[in-house]
């Protein structure tokens, strides 16, 4: 089975670590996705642009091997996001290599218009990746379609419409406070380590699990198997 976790910002993936780490520790393959290089962060104040993208990606790399994940970096522009057909059809593309059997993003109405945007293109592109006229365009060297059933997860939303999915990640809990750990400590966030594994573990008490991360079930496309947990 294989796994697609497709966000905005390196450290956007802290709210499915644990899955994802889950996942590949039984044998999935995990890939994560960014879709901007994250260069427009804060707490880099005037380093050059060179500068963030070298230490983003390096983050987005250092979390990917953690967790034994393969990653990706687009360069659609941090805060410049469209949500439109180049930049879904770049993830189509995407999709038709690495063949995914689910994809997790952010829900659809986060105030962050990158995390939106990345959202409809994941989900668009579910559609695009099925038309090989369409991820086709252009390329001297043709990929496959992919046309098997995906299922798409978001994070959860409070006003999501969508039915509830929880993923117990007692297993887990140990890397992802780890990686949750590591981007707090560089950028000086104001949680502890102990806050981290406190909020999972609510999570978990509302599933009969220790610690666990819930996402939301936007849709199954045809053939999609039961994927998460």
């Amino acid at each position: 089975m294989r796994i697609m976790a497709v966000f905005a910002h390196p450290d956007d993936e802290i709210g499915c670590i644990g899955t994802l780490a889950k996942h590949a520790a039984r044998g999935d393959q995990v890939m994560l996705v960014w879709t901007t290089l994250g260069e427009l962060a804060s707490q880099f104040g005037d380093a050059p642009h060179e500068e963030v993208t070298r230490i983003r990606q390096e983050h987005g790399a250092w979390v990917a091997q953690r967790i034994g994940a393969d990653h990706r970096f687009f360069d659609m522009g941090d805060s410049r996001m469209t949500g439109g057909r180049d930049e879904a059809l770049q993830l189509a593309r995407l999709y038709a290599e690495f063949q995914p059997n689910a994809v997790i993003a952010w829900p659809d109405d986060h105030p962050h218009p990158d995390h939106r945007m990345s959202a409809k293109i994941a989900f668009d592109a579910i559609t695009l990746a099925r038309i090989p006229k369409i991820i086709n365009e252009g390329l001297e060297t043709p990929l496959q379609p992919w046309r098997e059933g995906i299922r798409f997860y978001q994070y959860h939303s409070e006003v999501s419409r969508y039915p509830e999915v929880f993923v117990d990640i007692e297993s887990t809990i140990e890397v992802s406070a780890e990686v949750a750990a590591f981007y707090q400590q560089f950028y000086k966030w104001q949680f502890t380590p102990e806050q981290y594994r406190e909020g999972r573990a609510r999570t978990g008490a509302m599933c009969n699990a220790k610690f666990a991360e819930r996402f939301t079930l936007r849709a199954a496309h045809t053939g999609a198997r039961e994927f998460l947990g």
